[in-house]
């Protein structure tokens, strides 16, 4: 059975100022189901027999605009049912949203809406980065508010977007990692339907322009083998702290300070460290040095009690991902400042970070001539994932004896 579209006014709810309001009602299969439109009428001025405005109404025409759109509108949604065959009932004809209504959502609403998505969904990160490429977009439009629509972002947009930042004084780092973020926002438009593939401005607009190379972070092996062989057990707990995380991420593959944090009992089976990523979810299976193990003995009674190898994380009071990240940020920045501290009375000139150990690890073993497919030079530099891939095809014989280089 076809379904019946009308639009009438809702005498079985009365408004403070004395009005019905108007709804469209649409029955099906004896089964009817209605939806405001938003406007209101008095039923002084409303033909209840015919169902619309009485000559004498003051909002005729309006009200009258109103019904001929909602109902051309959902005439036009039962010709596609009718054409395509699909089953539908009168619920799920009034909850569908048209085309031209979700095309129509603003870029504001689809950002807030997504960030606050993939907070529920735990993906704290993600949630961040696009909260920040929001902040950055009102900044850009501080005139007005984000209120244009996905399709109204074209390459001159971009390339005002890109000026407005340089003027900023914001490096080529930063212009790439707002214009990625802005991408990836925009592919999410395109999957959501809320604009065409077609008007994807990035097909023109080449992010890959910009020079996001970055100096080289690595310490020479000299340089690592100070910090590995530094006595720092008279130095403040962080500091002797710091410099334990230091090297277990350089002896176990240049695991970064999140993947640390997140290890668990769990992570170690036969004498190896496996684990996924939390960035790339890439897997990982390095060999445990026994330095490496000492390091984690170090911490067996916080494991105990807080369900985590290194006292980062406490399985008691880190419950919500954005408890994780927080902490995490938190210790990670405590770290760094006594790192840089150890380096300054070892003579060290670099600039010494958790991430320093990552870049260490890859280049200290291509010096020592092992094989470029393991370490990859792009270890955590321009393709992780492509190392990760080439991590994962060689057997854990090879891993190992590339390992033995380290020190």
């Amino acid at each position: 059975m076809d379904a019946t579209i009308s639009v009438i006014c809702f005498k079985s709810k009365t408004l403070a100022n004395g009005e019905h309001p108007l709804m469209l009602r649409i029955t099906k299969d004896r089964k009817r189901t209605m939806k405001s439109l938003g406007v209101s009428v008095h039923p002084s001025n409303w033909d209840f027999d015919r169902n619309e405005p009485k000559p004498k109404c003051p909002d005729r025409k309006y009200i009258q605009q109103i019904i001929l759109k909602v109902k051309s509108e959902y005439q036009t949604k039962l010709l596609e049912k009718a054409a395509r065959d699909e089953d539908y009932t009168a619920e799920t004809l009034v909850k569908e949203q048209t085309r031209e209504q979700i095309q129509s959502e603003t870029v504001e609403s689809f950002y807030l809406r997504t960030v606050e998505q993939l907070k529920r969904e735990g993906a704290v990160g993600n949630a961040y980065a696009y909260l920040n490429s929001y902040n950055v977009l009102k900044s850009f439009n501080a005139d007005k508010p984000l209120s244009y629509t996905f399709g109204q972002i074209d390459e001159a947009f971009l390339s005002a977007f890109e000026g407005w930042m340089r003027s900023k004084g914001n490096k080529e780092t930063t212009l790439s990692f707002q214009m990625r973020t802005l991408r990836a926002m925009f592919n999410r438009a395109i999957k959501a339907k809320i604009v065409s593939r077609e008007k994807n401005p990035f097909n023109e607009y080449k992010i890959s322009k910009f020079n996001t190379r970055t100096p080289k972070r690595a310490l020479s092996k000299a340089d690592m083998m100070k910090i590995i062989d530094a006595d720092c057990s008279q130095g403040k707990e962080i500091e002797q702290f710091a410099h334990d995380i230091f090297v277990f991420s350089y002896l176990c593959g240049g695991i970064s300070f999140v993947d640390i944090a997140n290890l668990t009992p769990a992570n170690i089976a036969d004498g190896r460290l496996i684990y996924h990523r939390q960035k790339t979810h890439g897997a990982i299976n390095v060999p445990l040095s026994e330095k490496a193990k000492a390091i984690i003995g170090k911490y067996d009674s916080h494991c105990e009690q807080a369900g985590y190898l290194f006292p980062i994380l406490d399985e008691r009071v880190h419950i919500t991902p954005l408890q994780k990240k927080n902490r995490v940020h938190k210790m990670c920045s405590r770290v760094n400042v006594a790192l840089r501290n150890i380096a300054k009375r070892l003579k060290i000139k670099a600039t010494v970070t958790t991430y320093v150990a990552r870049h260490s690890f890859a280049t200290v073993l291509k010096k020592s001539g092992v094989n470029i497919g393991i370490i990859s030079e792009a270890l955590g530099h321009h393709s992780l994932k492509t190392t990760q891939i080439y991590l994962d095809s060689f057997e854990n014989s090879q891993i190992d004896a590339a390992m033995q280089n380290l020190l």
